[in-house]
C-alpha cells in the first residue's frame, strides 16, 4: 500500500513525540511492505509565528488531500495573550473534516500501575474507550463578552447526537456490547435531548447493545472508584474533554495515551468494523507540554499508538496497527519508562524509548502474524 500521510508537529513536545511516530511507521511500513509518504505541515503556535494563521489555507487543503494526519499537539504560553490561538487552529481542522467522534482507549499496562495515584487493585484490567463528540457543544458555540459579563452557548442537534451515538453503540458490537451515555439531563436542556436521542438510536438500531446513562459529576466519581466496570462511553465535547483527562490517570499517564478524531468512513458512515477506512486525525491526548520541550525526556507512546490507530482506522492495516500496539507494551513490560512513569533515576529519555519500540517490532509482528 501507498499512503500520503500529512505531520503537524505543532508545538513543545509536539515535534519530539511525531518524529518518533514516523519512525514506528517507517519501520512497520518497512516490515509489511507499505510505502507511507511523509509531507510536514505548521500548525498552532508554529504556523502564528511562521505564516500568522494558526492553520493556513495550504495546510488544511494538504490536509483534504491526504490518507491520514498525525498531530503532536499545539498551545504553549508564548501565545496565551494573542488574538491569534494556537488551538484555533485544531478546532479550524476538526471543523473544516468534519472530525466529530474522538476515539481515546484507556487500556493499563501492569508495569506502568505504580505510576498510577490510584490503587492498582482497581485498575488491573481496565480497558475503556471514550468517545467524545468533537465538533459540536459550548466549544463551537455562540460567544459573547463585554467588560462585565460574558457567555458560552451549548448547542447541539439531533443528527450531531445520533451520529455520535452510532459510532459508539458499533464500536461496543466489537467489545463487551456495553455503552454508558454521559450527560447532565437533571439540569441541562441539550442533555435531556442527548439522552432522549441517546435511547433511542440504541433501541432502535442497536437492540444487541445494552446503554445506560450516567450523570457527568457521579460519572466522574465511578471513573476512579470502578473503572474496569466500563466498556464504551460516549458523551459531548466538553465532559469527554475532562473526563479522558480524568481517565488517563487510570494508565498512570497522559503520556501512554493515543486518540483518533473521525469522520464519516469513506466506505460509508457505518463504524462496525475496524477495517473500515475513515478520514481521521490521530494525536496522543497529552498538550505541549512546554515545560519540558526540548530536553529529550517526554513520551513518545501516546504518539505511537496514536499512529497504530491511524493504520487501523484509516488505512485499514489492522495487523500492523497490532503490532505496534504490542511492540509498545512489550517495551513497558519489559521496563522501558521515560519520566512520566519510571522511579526516580530509572527514567529513559524520548529517542531511547523509541528505540526500545522499535526494537521490540520486528519480534511482536511476527507474533501478530502467527496468531493471525
Amino acid at each position: 500500500m501507498r499512503a500520503d500521510i500529512v505531520v503537524l508537529p505543532g508545538d513543545g513536545i509536539g515535534p519530539e513525540v511525531t518524529a518518533a511516530a514516523v519512525a514506528v511507521l517507517e519501520a512497520a511500513g518497512r516490515r509489511y511492505g507499505h510505502s507511507f509518504q511523509f509531507q510536514t505541515r505548521l500548525i498552532g503556535g508554529a504556523a502564528i509565528d511562521a505564516e500568522g494563521s494558526a492553520l493556513s489555507d495550504a495546510t488544511l487543503d494538504a490536509c483534504r488531500k491526504a490518507d491520514a494526519i498525525l498531530l503532536g499537539a499545539v498551545g504553549g504560553p508564548k501565545w496565551s495573550d494573542g488574538e491569534i490561538r494556537p488551538e484555533q487552529g485544531l478546532l479550524r481542522l476538526r471543523k473544516a473534516l468534519g472530525l466529530y467522534a474522538n476515539l481515546r482507549p484507556v487500556k493499563t499496562h501492569p508495569v506502568a500501575l505504580t505510576a498510577s495515584p490510584i490503587k492498582s487493585h482497581l485498575l488491573t484490567g481496565v480497558d475503556m474507550i471514550v468517545v467524545r463528540e468533537l465538533t459540536g457543544g459550548v466549544y463551537f458555540g455562540q460567544r459573547t463578552r463585554t467588560e462585565t459579563a460574558a457567555t458560552d452557548l451549548c448547542e447541539y442537534s439531533v443528527a450531531e447526537v445520533e451520529r455520535v451515538v452510532r459510532r459508539a453503540c458499533a464500536l461496543a458490537r466489537g467489545r463487551r456490547k456495553y455503552v454508558v451515555s454521559v450527560d447532565k439531563a437533571n439540569v441541562l436542556e441539550t442533555s435531556r435531548l442527548w439522552r432522549q436521542v441517546a435511547t433511542r438510536v440504541a433501541r432502535e438500531e442497536f437492540p444487541d447493545v445494552r446503554l445506560e446513562h450516567q450523570l457527568v459529576d457521579s460519572m466522574a466519581m465511578h471513573l476512579i472508584s470502578h473503572p474496569r466496570e466500563y466498556d464504551v462511553i460516549v458523551t459531548e465535547n466538553m465532559f469527554g474533554d475532562i473526563l479522558t483527562d480524568e481517565a488517563s490517570m487510570l494508565a498512570g499517564s497522559m503520556g501512554l495515551l493515543p486518540s483518533a478524531s473521525l469522520g464519516e468512513g469513506r466506505g460509508g458512515p457505518d463504524a462496525s468494523t475496524t477495517s473500515t477506512r475513515q478520514i481521521g486525525l490521530y494525536e496522543p491526548i497529552h498538550g505541549s507540554a512546554p515545560d519540558i520541550a526540548g530536553r529529550g525526556i517526554a513520551n513518545p507512546c501516546g504518539a505511537i499508538l496514536s499512529a497504530a490507530m491511524l493504520l487501523r482506522h484509516s488505512l485499514g492495516l489492522e495487523a500492523e496497527a497490532r503490532c505496534i500496539e504490542a511492540a509498545v507494551a512489550e517495551a513497558i513490560d519489559h521496563g522501558a519508562l521515560t519520566a512520566d512513569l519510571a522511579p526516580s533515576g530509572t527514567a529513559i529519555g524520548t529517542e531511547a524509548m523509541t528505540r526500545a519500540v522499535l526494537a521490540r517490532l520486528e519480534i511482536d509482528c511476527i507474533a501478530v502474524e502467527l496468531r493471525d
